[in-house]
């Protein structure tokens, strides 16, 4: 692919990171004021990012196999899922909570938030939780629900990603706890970073550079991701 391509989509992709930062870092003060739109909007620039780290897929599966890592095969499915849109999952904890039609009666459910620690560094301050229920009713085939992605690559990749991820772990967690399947929670925001970073580590050993300012800030933090799962069991408030 030419290099120019394949370093304008590292670039677009480093920028809506740090655009989803950016809404982060507003959203504290427009939730106060507007709890839809800053939810709304941190959503949407989740999903930005989901877009670009595909667009950097299209344009070079052909040097990198992406499909030999769980993180990177979990991004490119769910990113599948959340573009075509025939079904009604994968909305995030802060949606279910606070836009349904009667959040408060939600007060005082419990959730098992479950997230991976990264190697190195510090956790993110930012999340974005789904039910972990929703990923196996997309991509598990022995589910076999509605909403289950018919592709054979997809259904030939998932007990991979499922035990790279540990979900059977968390699911272990949840069931020991009788937490409901429903109240089972994935943090994807260290998943991201894991993929972005093997991805970007991968595509700088074949000699691609980060173009910009942004580029380089936001592709040079990213980290590595542990397999082992960590969760918590906060309250609905």
């Amino acid at each position: 692919m030419n290099k120019d391509t394949v370093e304008g989509a590292m670039s677009r992709l480093a920028n809506t990171m740090r655009i989803y930062i950016e809404t982060f870092l507003r959203y504290k003060g427009l939730v106060a004021i507007d709890k839809e739109e800053a939810i709304n909007n941190m959503d949407r620039a989740w999903e930005s990012k989901l877009e670009a780290f595909h667009t950097l897929y299209d344009v070079t599966q052909g040097e990198i196999d992406y499909f030999d890592r769980p993180d990177t095969a979990f991004l490119i499915f769910l990113r599948n899922a959340l573009h075509h849109r025939n079904h009604s999952l994968f909305q995030s904890l802060n949606s279910t909570l606070w836009l349904c039609d009667e959040p408060e009666r939600l007060a005082g459910a419990a959730y098992l938030l479950a997230n991976h620690p990264p190697k190195g560094g510090g956790p993110s301050r930012m999340h974005h939780f789904i039910k972990l229920e929703d990923i196996y009713s997309r991509l598990d085939p022995r589910r076999n629900a509605p909403e289950l992605d018919r592709m054979k690559k997809v259904q030939s990749q998932f007990r991979f990603i499922e035990e790279g991820l540990s979900f059977e772990k968390i699911w272990a967690q949840a069931d020991s706890e009788r937490y409901p399947n429903h109240q089972v929670y994935l943090d994807l925001m260290p998943v991201f970073i894991s993929a972005v970073s093997s991805t970007l580590i991968r595509l700088k050993a074949l000699g691609y550079s980060f173009k910009g300012a942004v580029a380089g800030a936001e592709c040079n933090t990213v980290i590595e991701l542990k397999q082992e799962p960590h969760v918590a069991s906060p309250s609905a408030e």
